[in-house]
């Protein structure tokens, strides 16, 4: 069990600041079992007073001969240790309770904090699936240990103990052969802990590829119903599940045996305490109440060892999640973040000198490429699908670092900057809009939650959003739904451009924003760029040419280079891609 001790310590570790907490619970648990084993003695006890009455052994020691005396003070001790056994277990389980209810909180947080500190490629390559399923079922899997597998752990340590002291107090032969079973259940937990592990590992990537698939088709459920494919994503989901069911098959059949087992060594126990004790007592060499004890003290001994199986089972599932959990919080950003600020204000003037980048090494898709957007100035890049223009956003927001050559805002490169600094000074529109689940006025306010109204009604305004928002049933605080679902494409794209106006940044990013809504729409947007670029600096990914006419500069890529760059009129005249891109959208090709 080579993993399993490096993940319980990494978890005691981490639970440094809730080992207060731990110790408690620990000894409200011990205390819960030691007012557990005692009334057993008590029992003993009461038949030895109606089996010897003045000889009992409670009368011989508090020098108590009446047994109706004896009686009462021995059920009074019986019912305080009921009270108390029930007060440290209600203490024990509050503990416990809220222990894994803080640190199942503490790793969710700093796991997903840590998340969101990732670069933009490692989401690219992970499932949204997988990493939903350790951020929620992992987390569940270790709270559900923590809530009732610690504390099972402990008593029955404490259990073997304390019964072992009454045992051999009474009488070691009997002790040596009721405890037989006990190295033969620990050996075959260590078995099956190794049986296990493996198997529950794949039970936890199972499931992550199962809610991977459900989160995929969930998401692109418009998509299915438009091409009729329910049923071919029901079968994929079906094999996938499948797949999950299998894989648990194999971990049950193997935790199922378990309890069987055990219940027949704790039988071979329990019969050598019946039938030695028993000699013992016949023989006069043991009284009964002692051997009365003994025999419900068997039952005390071994029996919760039945239970092993279940704790056992929850520890696998545990550690298989507490290994992934792990594992994600060991992943480090390939993009170190830089600690440097923008000078204020920022102006807003960016220079690529001689980027390479690419996605895959080896493989480029931009090829030495240099461009110069003076401050204040409105830039479009334009160029056919796959020329890299999305790629010289990515690039200078930081969501990947150039292979070759360097990013520049107002002679900083991008990668010494700070995040916050870099993406405060520029506001980005992509052609993919997402909107979060909430109001209108708290998606425009997204990059400034604590903006006034008046200042979130004008970027609407701006955006010429302000009069569609007002027509919706509750105007600014309509709930757009998930994703914007109950908004329209144009609806959205306007109000992503309102969000990134009222961030009010010195560089404004469009990327196609104009590319997914409708003429009406169109127009309504470049009408409002018009307004918010003056002053500002903006670069503009465009598809369709006539909203980028009037740009002061158009850069063409062609195949991750630099082909052509002028105004538009100027590339017209050149003849060149730009040119013949423009024919095509205008028909004059024809």
């Amino acid at each position: 069990m080579p993993d399993e001790p490096s993940g319980l310590k990494r978890l005691w570790r981490y639970a440094r600041p809730h080992r207060s907490k731990v110790i408690a619970a620990t000894v409200y648990t011990t205390l819960g079992k030691v007012m557990d084993v005692v009334p057993e003695i008590l029992i003993g006890a009461v038949i030895d007073v109606i089996v010897r009455g003045q000889n009992s052994f409670f009368a011989t020691t508090f020098g108590m001969t009446d047994r109706w005396q004896q009686l009462i003070l021995l059920t009074i001790a019986n019912a305080l240790c009921w009270i108390f056994e029930s007060l440290f277990g209600y203490l024990s389980a509050r503990e416990w309770r809220n222990l894994s209810q803080r640190l199942e909180h503490d790793i969710r947080t700093e796991l997903y904090s840590h998340v969101q500190g990732l670069e933009v490629a490692w989401f690219e390559d992970t499932t949204s699936g997988g990493l939903l399923s350790v951020l929620n079922d992992d987390i569940n899997q270790l709270e559900r240990f923590l809530d009732g597998g610690a504390s099972s752990i402990i008593v029955v340590f404490w259990n073997v103990i304390l019964v072992g002291a009454v045992f051999y107090a009474s009488s070691p032969m009997l002790t040596l052969m009721a405890f037989i079973p006990i190295p033969i259940i620990v050996a075959g937990s260590i078995w099956y802990q190794n049986s296990l592990k493996p198997r529950y590992s794949k039970v936890r990537e199972a499931v992550a590829e199962l809610s991977s698939t459900s989160n995929t088709n969930l998401g692109g459920i418009t998509t299915i119903k438009a091409f009729a494919a329910e049923s071919r994503e029901a079968k994929r989901v079906e094999l996938v599940s499948n797949e999950y069911r299998l894989a648990n098959e194999d971990a049950i059949k193997y935790s199922a045996a378990f309890v069987p087992l055990i219940r027949m060594v704790i039988l071979t126990g329990f019969t050598c305490t019946l039938l030695y004790g028993g000699w013992l007592v016949l023989n006069g060499r043991m009284q009964v109440g002692i051997y009365s004890v003994l025999v419900f003290m068997t039952q005390r001994l071994l029996w919760p060892m039945t239970g092993l199986g279940d704790t056992l089972d929850l520890y696998q599932r545990a550690m298989a999640s507490t290994r992934r959990i792990f594992h994600l919080l060991d992943v480090k950003p390939s993009m170190p973040e830089g600690v440097d600020l923008l000078p204020s204000p920022v102006r807003g003037e960016i220079d690529f000198d001689h980027v390479t980048f690419g996605y895959d090494e080896g493989n480029p898709i931009l090829r030495d490429i240099s461009l110069h957007i003076p401050a204040g100035e409105t830039h479009a890049i334009v160029g056919a699908t796959g020329a890299g223009k999305s790629t010289v956003i990515r690039l200078l927001l930081r969501f990947h670092d150039v292979s070759l050559g360097s990013v520049t805002i107002d002679g900083h490169d991008v990668r010494k900057l700070s995040y916050v600094s870099l993406r405060n000074a520029t506001g980005y529109v992509s052609q993919e809009v997402f909107l979060f689940h909430g109001t209108v006025r708290e998606n425009i306010a997204y990059g400034r939650p604590d903006a006034a109204t008046a200042d979130i009604e004008e970027a609407a305004k701006l955006a010429e959003a302000h009069e569609f928002i007002l027509a919706l049933p509750e105007g600014y605080d309509t709930v757009v739904g998930e994703r914007g679902q109950k908004l329209s494409g144009g609806q959205r794209q306007r109000l992503s451009l309102a969000r990134a106006i009222l961030l009010d940044p010195a560089i404004l990013i469009l990327d196609e924003a104009t590319s997914a809504v409708d003429n009406e729409t169109e127009a309504a947007i470049q009408r409002s760029l018009a307004h918010v670029t003056k002053g500002r600096t903006s670069v503009v990914i465009a598809h369709r040419l006539s909203t980028v006419r009037d740009a002061h500069k158009i850069w063409v890529l062609e195949a991750g280079q630099v082909t052509e760059a002028g105004t538009h009129d100027a590339l017209v005249k050149n003849n060149g891609l730009y040119a013949a891109l423009w024919r095509v959208q205008t028909g004059d090709h024809v």
